[in-house]
């Protein structure tokens, strides 16, 4: 099995992109999402979060979700917002942000390859989080949300993703958070080729972001296989919906934490325990590290610097000295009493998308205690994990620019 291959694409008919076009289901809460929706009657946020159009505090896991959005998608299709390709073709996908340009390609992934470990996740997943998508992707009999890969540069993917890209796109849209999608379908056989061989040359990809979704289709996969008496391995559920960008366009940015107490401590005997173990420095402004092992502080309405001790930093270990491990191995565990980030009520998660205020506005408002903010992890410190076959702690990443939903679905025939 090649390692990616071209599908017949369930893609906006022409001119409807902007009505269609959402942000990821998990980057959003349930009432952000519902703003997002409002008079946007086709958001493919109906169909990733269902919830949105049913009453308000329903299990968002409730069957009368999943049926919900299978019913949508039938409604997408009957009234011709959506049209699938006659035949399979790759998808050269640019998004811009500003001076931000990433040129990809949507293709389906090989699931064996992903099993085999060529396709590389640097994380752990949640059962509750993967169990939701399988009943999404089994309700909808589709993928409509992409996973993330990053591959490495190779001329002959280059040549190819330029050569298409030159010429008129098939979808030219821009979303409301000023992000421009563009798509050109590659239906040429010889570009087909290149691209197929271009990719089987890499020694491996890697999941940058969609770990549930990629392994939500695994599930499927193998669950299909081994109920089908002719199973071949070339049907479209041995494959994941996927967009692959080179590493070297995209962004980077922390995720940074936030935190609801003080275990019980006031914030003097808090700062004396903290500086035990890191240099702590006041700053009249808000706090963005500029290197690894540097964090910032927001407590009682000040920031400051923390610089950890270069004695706490472990030199071989890839693992332990990412910066997010070094605030959980050096504060948020022995002095906070966190446990487990996956599942500690204690903590929560701000994407670096939402910038310093997005850990201002919670702790000034008494939702959170204090806040840190990380240096981003750099893309070689994931490689080198996913290399070494290791994962990261949650929430170590945030690639931006997002994706959107509803450019390319794959159908499970």
């Amino acid at each position: 099995m090649h390692l990616i291959a071209p599908f017949a694409g369930l893609r906006p008919a022409p001119g409807r992109a902007a009505e269609l076009l959402a942000p990821p289901y998990d980057v959003m809460d349930t009432d952000e999402a519902r703003a997002l929706v409002a008079g946007r009657p086709w958001s493919f946020l109906h169909l990733s979060r269902p919830e949105v159009d049913l009453p308000p505090g329903l299990d968002p896991y409730d069957p009368a979700c999943y049926a919900h959005a299978a019913a949508t998608l039938g409604r997408m299709v009957s009234a011709g917002l959506l049209v699938r390709d006659r035949q399979p073709c790759y998808f050269v996908y640019r998004l811009t942000r500003g001076r931000q340009v990433q040129t990809g390609l949507v293709l389906a992934a090989s699931l064996p390859a992903y099993r085999a470990g060529r396709i590389r996740r640097h994380e752990v997943t949640l059962a509750a989080k993967e169990d939701d998508r399988v009943r999404l992707i089994e309700a909808l009999n589709a993928q409509t949300g992409p996973a993330f890969l990053i591959h490495r540069r190779d001329p002959m993917i280059d040549g190819t993703l330029a050569a298409v890209s030159r010429g008129v796109p098939d979808i030219d849209t821009q979303t409301a958070d000023g992000v421009r999608h563009t798509l050109w379908v590659v239906a040429d056989q010889p570009d087909i080729d290149r691209l197929t061989a271009g990719f089987d040359a890499q020694e491996r990809l890697y999941i940058a972001d969609g770990h549930h979704r990629t392994a939500a289709a695994e599930r499927i996969g193998a669950a299909r296989a081994a109920v089908n008496p002719h199973h071949t391995g070339a049907e479209s559920y041995n494959r994941f919906l996927a967009v692959s960008f080179p590493g070297d366009e995209l962004q980077v940015l922390a995720v940074n934490r936030l935190v609801r107490d003080l275990n019980r401590l006031d914030a003097e005997a808090f700062l004396a325990q903290v500086a035990e173990r890191f240099t702590v420095v006041g700053s009249p402004v808000p706090v963005a590290p500029a290197q690894p092992g540097e964090f910032g502080l927001y407590l009682d309405g000040a920031w400051s610097r923390l610089t950890l001790h270069a004695g706490r930093i472990p030199r071989h270990d890839p693992v332990a000295r990412l910066d997010v491990r070094l605030l959980q191995d050096q504060l948020l565990t022995p002095i906070l009493g966190l446990g487990d980030p996956r599942h500690d009520p204690r903590i929560d998660f701000v994407g670096g998308i939402r910038g310093l205020d997005g850990l201002v506005q919670p702790v000034d408002s008494g939702a959170m205690r204090l806040a840190f903010s990380l240096y981003p992890t750099p893309l070689s410190d994931l490689l080198a994990v996913a290399d070494l076959g290791e994962t990261m702690p949650p929430k170590c990443t945030w690639f931006e620019t997002k994706l959107a939903d509803g450019m390319v679905s794959l159908i499970l025939d």
